[in-house]
């Protein structure tokens, strides 16, 4: 038996297998509603064989989008809209739905990649952003204001009252967004904080705000739905977050109720050299953190795309959960392709099935 292919319990959800498609901005949304683009494509990830799905970053306020283009969850159009692309999931998959939910801090007001990875102008809609400190992401991009208590609390407000609406549009896990030098991990890494208040300086002060934030999240998020984070390994820089400051946040999270902890690395600074066309290039984070907290499920990510590494990985008890990304964009069904590849059953639904290995004599020729 595949050990990729077993189910296992996230809290009080059990997934069918250890295949977690992992949040993937998309850029499509207008004023934070998700569009038709974001039904068809959740849709498809829906019926894809993997074990749960997680929708992409969504700002918790208007001024936490990492771009106009952002789906948010702070309005009454937003939940609407959310709510009925679920509803409209739940008449063909039972896959479970989650959707992450984050604060873009200094990298906020920016544009979507293809149009240049850049702070969005005045003439664009650019708005004020807000960082743990006044330290712009690079030198042309926009320099945010220092947060103060009342700012903080304001934010952490934002994340509760967001969790409600993921409640109400029918979600059944949350992702809170620590990691990719957005805002909470903003505060944990010592690149991107140098405040010399109780937030800043000391690993424990760093922690601080993103653990107010991760309390506040576990206490208004209904124990009967998943609640996990995901959050870095690694600044990829000598002056970043120490592993031993991951571990320990790891374990603060893990002993604060979360269900699972989803292990990535980097952008939180520019000039960072980031192995990422290595295969598994974060796995080692990850792992770190399952033997700093070996009774928790950890998410492994990262350039893990060949099925028979994936089943290493979780047979050799490095993770818990495989995160897939790009791979499932070039082939939305390499869960049901990872199943047959290691002697599974196939998982095509019933509209497909006549693509399967045992019913299309061209299916061999064309995956090996």
């Amino acid at each position: 038996m595949s050990q990729l292919f077993t189910p296992r319990a996230v809290g009080p959800l059990t997934l069918r297998n250890r295949i977690v498609i992992a949040p993937m901005c998309q850029y499509s949304a207008i004023d934070g509603v998700p569009q038709p683009w974001h039904v068809q494509h959740l849709g498809r990830l829906a019926v894809s064989g993997a074990g749960l799905v997680i929708v992409e970053a969504t700002g918790v306020e208007a001024a936490g989008r990492i771009s106009p283009a952002d789906t948010g969850l702070w309005n009454d159009d937003q939940e609407a809209a959310f709510a009925a692309l679920i509803s409209g999931i739940r008449t063909y998959s039972d896959t479970p739905i989650g959707i992450q939910l984050g604060h873009a801090g200094r990298k906020a007001s920016t544009t979507p990649p293809w149009i240049g990875n850049r702070s969005v102008t005045p003439e664009e809609g650019a708005w004020t952003t807000f960082a743990p400190s006044a330290l712009p992401f690079r030198d042309d991009w926009h320099t945010p204001v220092e947060l103060d208590e009342a700012g903080m609390q304001r934010i952490i407000d934002a994340f509760v009252s967001a969790a409600g609406r993921a409640l109400r549009a029918g979600f059944d896990l949350v992702e809170l967004h620590a990691a990719h030098g957005y805002l909470l991990s903003e505060f944990l890494s010592p690149v991107a904080n140098h405040r010399t208040d109780q937030y800043g300086g000391s690993p424990e002060n760093r922690m601080r705000f993103p653990l107010r934030v991760a309390q506040a999240m576990r206490d208004a998020w209904p124990r009967d739905k998943a609640l996990g984070a995901r959050f870095n390994g690694s600044d990829w820089v000598e002056d970043g977050i120490a592993l031993e400051e991951v571990q320990a946040f790891a374990r603060a999270l893990h002993d604060m109720g979360y269900d699972y902890l989803h292990v990535s690395t980097g952008g939180n600074v520019a000039r960072a050299h980031i192995p990422g066309g290595e295969p598994g290039y974060q796995l080692p984070f990850a792992e770190a953190v399952k033997a700093a907290v070996p009774e928790a499920n950890v998410i492994a990510v990262g350039m893990i795309y060949e099925p028979e590494q994936a089943e290493a990985i979780i047979a050799g008890g490095k993770a818990d959960f495989i995160g897939i990304a790009r791979a499932v964009l070039d082939d939305p069904n390499w869960p049901h392709h990872a199943a047959t590849a290691l002697g599974q059953p196939e998982s095509l639904p019933n509209q497909y099935a006549r693509a399967t290995q045992t019913t299309w004599p061209a299916y061999d020729r064309i995956h090996g």
